[in-house]
């Protein structure tokens, strides 16, 4: 991770939760505490954060933006990242020439942008980061919903009922999650199932992309049943029992080979 990135998700957690100590940050950004600490003091001098001991501290004081329970993006992004990509590829073979898609935000769903550049495609997305990838390297029409930007998350979230969104048709909706089983599938906050529902309207058909480890966990919330998913993609790690649960719940499961990364 670039540290100019890193530095920046140390400013936004702070922002939501006004301190952290070394600790909570070597593990929500995957780096050392020598590297955290070094961010610290850099971030400290420019006058961006307090240095405090064992930590730092908003300068903002109190909390003002919304928390969302989600890890943060950049650094899920680096979690088995071949096993992902073969997902993701699998994914983006689904869409066809012309079509009308929806793309929510995620780290497994922003690797579909790199197999999707060939196609000519209208893409509703509420991921700013997979948005700019599109529009730099394709000529994907791409609509993003109004709202506020989770930079943490690369996402935006409106608050409105209503928006650009309710205006697009696609035929399928491509989303991954923290965790399906038999609850259904789960997603981690309240706000951001308000968001997909809403995208998830718009759409014929709902696509889960789910690594093998995303298989029978669950979350704290439910984001719907598993008698709206139509399609699963997941890894050959996957427990064979579980693949055939979601089958008999008339899921069409693929499976992709997986990669020997975790």
């Amino acid at each position: 991770m670039l540290e100019k990135h890193r530095q920046q998700l140390i400013k936004d957690i702070l922002d939501q939760q006004q301190f952290a100590s070394v600790h909570d940050l070597t593990e929500k950004l995957n780096a050392s505490e020598a590297t955290i600490r070094r961010d610290i003091t850099k971030m400290s001098a420019r006058g961006e954060i307090t240095k405090i001991r064992g930590g730092a501290e908003s300068i903002n004081g109190a909390p003002k933006k919304k928390h969302i329970a989600s890890s943060a993006f950049i650094v899920d992004k680096t979690k088995r990242v071949e096993t992902k990509k073969l997902i993701a590829k699998c994914a983006a073979e689904l869409c066809t020439n012309g079509g009308s898609i929806v793309i929510n935000g995620g780290s497994s769903t922003y690797m579909m942008g790199e197999y999707l550049t060939d196609l000519h495609l209208n893409v509703l997305t509420n991921s700013f980061v997979l948005a700019n990838y599109l529009s730099e390297n394709s000529d994907i029409q791409v609509t993003l919903p109004g709202g506020e930007i989770y930079r943490e998350q690369g996402i935006i979230l409106s608050s409105y009922d209503r928006d650009s969104s309710e205006y697009f048709h696609g035929t399928m909706m491509f989303m991954g999650t923290p965790g399906i089983g038999e609850f259904g599938v789960m997603e981690s906050d309240p706000l951001l199932i308000r968001s997909e529902q809403k995208l998830k309207k718009q759409t014929e058909k709902l696509v889960i992309l789910a690594d093998s480890s995303k298989l029978g966990k669950r979350s704290n919330f439910v984001f719907c049943p598993l008698s709206e998913v139509d399609i699963l993609i997941t890894d050959s790690k996957a427990d064979p029992d579980l693949i055939k649960y979601f089958e008999k719940h008339d899921i069409e499961v693929i499976v992709v080979e997986a990669v020997g990364d975790e």
